[in-house]
């Protein structure tokens, strides 16, 4: 602690305590508390509570008031807890102090334990001070364990969350920390904590009460989702062991109502490294609950256990036909009987189950929903250790959106109930697009693409698909492109893929002219996003050019939806690519010539009203900068120029931020190219040379100096920093060997005057009033010579470390955090708070 903060310190410790006081703010005493947490974490000597009595006088008159506020009691408790968690603290306070707060004598018996706040603060002051065996044993001898265990069904869910979480903490604690040889099941060799722990636990198990069991289940969940260690592995063997059988009565009672918890606790077992072979009772635990567990109560159990490295494979297989059941059930109900061309040879559970399931209006889409959710986790994982059908998956999605649609009649009751049940559902609809799109991956579906994209055709024309429907749609479509131009480009498909296309552009054009804005907007995404992927196939040149797309898109730059005009821009800009920029690219009409899109896009970036239309086209310029795109480095530097002189004005922060991102890659290829060399410092000996002055005056004439220069005092915090960055990567270019001006010999030049006011604005930061970058001051900042002796001169290091410094730096430190409090309660003069 410093001496500033310790001179403050009793004057906040008297205000804290003071009832006359006006409570301080929550968040304001978390920072107090957090601030102690650091002290004690790195000093767990006496000395903290000896040098500082106050913090034991304000426990102590804190505990003398008759009512004391829920707040500042909360406090007391955790500062408290803090304080005694190391040995040494404990022993000093807990003859007079600690008794009082966490013992019989404290605030559990007062009215006070009615506030959730202070139940809450007792549990974090006992969970902070047990770190040490004289805390567990003074908890286990004032009563202390009762309560927690009485905490466990704490009405507020935050104080049995907290109680939970402390009991597995004091078991592991004890266990830990008393335990120097093997245990058994026995009782006797447990240490005393942990004997009432798991007694309470089995007691809990065996009682009638629902809420005990789910209690007791929750913590035996929350025990072994924390123990991943292997110093754990002893002792969690043994008390699994002791509870097994009590957990598989739980799986074929019916009466008891925590199969969930019970689901989620066998997953947490199933991780820790005991159980981690193929051998042994458990994995037949486990079996057991995939058959007697619902099917929505499985899916996640399911799921876990696909995840696992080690599991065995017959597991992993019961597990996955989980999670197919319900597909599998739709493919027999869209199926003929004769046919029963379902997913699996043999089911889990009884399938009359997911009938009945699917067959209710209520559980039909929640049921889908859950298994298609798990069913996209599986294929987003890179290793799946088990081979999914996904030719016959990818029939049942299909079938899923034909009767979400009404497009398929079919010829079973179960089938026609689930279709009713499905009708414009736009969950499952969603849902089974999600998957479809992460199926797009795969590469044994060749043999459905044709009727897949009926499928998708038909909702992209379908007046009935929702909006949000149709973005998912589009989504999936434009995956499964891909994968039909890499089919094609290897099996010579081409006719297929161009009537795709064909089908595909048609709908396009419909969609671009809805009436709706979110239509609109997803449709010109959709095309941007095929135009990234297919930008080189010649049939999707061919499909342009012979469709409006082209047009309509553009006259979307004018849409009255901001969205959608950000949105035409992206498109419009890699459209370019393929019509205007591309050596292949075909003559298509006046309206479509480079100078005429650049010159629209500059137009929108000079006068739209919106925020997003404009960063999207400082965007596209970036990309086209990037590709180049914009013709000979004096074409390019005046495109650069003009863009500038537009963006350092615009009042969106973005804006300027995608400003200074087109300056930096321009600055990067204008080096590759004048000085021959990749990204890389040029050699002394090329610095004097002309193409090092050349470069300078090419930045110059672009005008990129006054508008770096001017970043660095921008009042938004990003764009300084990354002018910064940008100043630095080009100093390290013209200064590779750091042989920076001489400041004296810059003063005595005749830019010197210039470039020391240019260094006292910058200090200023955002704090300047003005900064001219017409040459005001005397700083002409298109003067090759002066730029030089600026980036040698002014210390961006300096700058780039303020720059990066958290804007509350100061604000927050403890000293500040100690003035604050003092203001608030009005015992010091100054009474302006700082706000963070």
């Amino acid at each position: 602690m410093t001496r500033e903060c310790a001179a403050l310190l009793p004057g906040v410790c008297a205000a804290l305590a003071d009832p006359r006081q006006p409570g301080l703010d929550d968040t304001c005493l978390e920072k107090l508390l957090d601030w102690f947490r650091s002290l004690t974490w790195f000093d767990p000597t006496v000395e903290l509570v000896q040098d500082n009595p106050c913090l034991t006088e304000l426990i102590t008159s804190v505990l003398a008031l008759p009512d004391p506020s829920a707040s500042i009691l909360s406090f007391t408790l955790q500062l408290a807890g803090i304080l005694a968690s190391s040995e040494s603290r404990f022993q000093h306070l807990q003859e007079k102090l600690l008794g009082r707060l966490f013992g019989q004598e404290g605030p559990r018996g007062s009215s006070a334990w009615e506030d959730a706040s202070v139940r809450s603060a007792w549990l974090k002051g006992v969970h902070s001070m047990l770190h040490h065996q004289p805390a567990l044993h003074f908890l286990c001898s004032t009563g202390g364990m009762d309560v927690i265990f009485t905490l466990q069904g704490d009405p507020s869910l935050f104080v049995a969350s907290a109680a939970s979480q402390l009991l597995v903490h004091m078991l592991t604690f004890s266990l830990e920390s008393e335990t120097s040889k093997g245990l058994s099941t026995k009782d006797c060799d447990w240490p005393a904590c942990a004997q009432m722990i798991i007694k309470h636990i089995q007691e809990s198990l065996q009682s009638s009460s629902a809420s005990h069991i789910e209690q007791s289940l929750k913590l035996l969940s929350s025990l072994f989702g924390s123990c991943f260690g292997s110093c754990y592995a002893a002792w969690t063997e043994v008390l699994w062991l002791d509870i097994a059988k009590q957990i598989e009565s739980f799986l074929l009672e019916e009466t008891v109502q925590a199969q969930p918890v019970l689901a989620n606790l066998l997953l947490n077992v199933a991780r820790s490294p005991v159980f981690c072979g193929t051998e042994g009772s458990f994995w037949a635990l486990v079996t057991s609950a995939l058959e007697h567990l619902t099917p929505v109560q499985a899916g996640p159990l399911a799921v876990g256990l696909l995840k696992l490295c080690k599991c065995p494979q017959d597991v992993r297989i019961q597990a996955l036909t989980v999670l197919l059941q319900p597909m599998d059930c739709i493919l027999r109900a869209a199926s003929h009987p004769l046919e029963c061309a379902g997913l699996l040879d043999e089911s889990v559970s009884d399938p009359v189950t997911v009938e009945s399931l699917l067959s209710s209006k209520t559980s039909c889409a929640g049921l889908l929903c859950q298994s298609l959710a798990h069913l996209e986790k599986l294929l987003s994982l890179k290793h799946l250790r088990v081979d999914l059908p996904c030719v016959s998956l990818l029939r049942s999605l299909m079938t899923i959106l034909q009767f979400c649609n009404g497009s398929l009649s079919p010829p079973s009751p179960l089938g026609s109930t689930i279709s009713r049940n499905l009708i414009n559902c736009f969950r499952v609809q969603k849902s089974a697009l999600d998957v479809l799109a992460a199926l797009s991956e795969k590469k044994d579906c060749d043999t459905l693409i044709a009727g897949l994209f009926d499928v998708l055709l038909a909702y992209l024309q379908s007046p009935n698909t929702s909006p949000t429907v149709l973005k998912k749609t589009f989504q999936a479509t434009s995956k499964w492109l891909v994968h039909l131009q890499e089919l094609s480009s290897s099996n010579s498909q081409w006719q297929q893929t161009e009537k795709i296309l064909e089908d595909v552009f048609v709908v396009l054009q419909k969609r671009l002219c809805s009436p709706c804005w979110e239509v609109r907007d997803s449709s010109l995404e959709f095309l941007t996003a095929m135009v990234k992927c297919l930008r080189d196939q010649k049939e999707l040149r061919q499909c342009l050019l012979s469709s409006e797309v082209l047009r309509l898109t553009e006259n979307l730059l004018e849409d009255p939806e901001s969205y959608v005009r950000a949105s035409a821009v992206t498109a419009v800009g890699h459209l370019a690519l393929v019509t205007c920029f591309a050596p292949e690219s075909p003559v298509i009409g006046s309206q479509y010539n480079k100078e005429s899109i650049v010159a629209k896009l500059q137009e929108i970036l000079s006068t739209d009203s919106e925020g997003f239309p404009r960063r999207a086209v400082i965007s596209i310029f970036t990309k086209w900068l990037r590709e180049g795109c914009t013709g000979r480095l004096e074409d390019t530097e005046q495109f650069v120029s003009r863009v500038i002189q537009t963006v350092e004005h615009d009042l969106d922060w973005e804006v300027r931020l995608g400003g200074l991102e087109l300056v930096e890659v321009f600055c990067s290829q204008t080096i590759c190219q004048l000085a021959q060399c990749p990204y890389a410092p040029v050699s002394s000996s090329v610095t004097s040379s002309t193409p090092q002055n050349e470069l300078l005056q090419v930045f110059c004439r672009a005008k990129l100096f006054g508008f770096l220069f001017a970043s660095l005092c921008d009042c938004d915090k990003p764009v300084g920093q990354r002018a910064c960055d940008v100043l630095v990567g080009l100093r390290g270019h013209f200064y590779p060997m750091s042989t920076l001006e001489n400041p004296q010999e810059i003063e005595d030049s005749p830019a010197g005057r210039g470039i020391a006011w240019l260094q006292r604005t910058l200090r200023q930061g955002s704090l300047a009033q003005s900064f001219p970058t017409d040459g005001g001051e005397g700083v002409d900042f298109q003067d090759p010579e002066s730029m030089m002796l600026a980036l040698g001169a002014i210390d961006l290091l300096e700058l780039h470390d303020e720059l990066n410094k958290s804007s509350d730096h100061v604000e927050e430190s403890p000293q500040s955090l100690l003035q604050d409090i003092l203001a608030t309660v009005g015992t010091i003069e100054d009474n302006e708070v700082d706000c963070y």
